[in-house]
């Protein structure tokens, strides 16, 4: 499986998911990957946090008020 997060200093919130999660799938290094980047927060099923700012790896971080670890 792709790696969905880049790498960041940070621990990324266990809320944020990513469509790559689900594809069950040997790795084939002939297929370029698609870094879609789509991610959604599980509490609110969509790509806004409830927060009211976007999920995504670099926002969903330490300090952000809905961040679960």
């Amino acid at each position: 499986m792709l790696d969905p997060l880049p790498k960041l200093a940070h621990q990324v919130c266990h809320c944020l998911k990513w469509k790559g999660l689900y594809i069950e799938s040997k790795h084939d290094p002939t297929v370029q990957p698609s870094n879609d980047r789509l991610y959604w927060c599980v509490h609110t099923q969509t790509c806004i946090g409830p927060d009211n700012r976007i999920a995504e790896p670099e926002n969903c971080a330490p300090g952000r008020d809905c961040y679960e670890d």
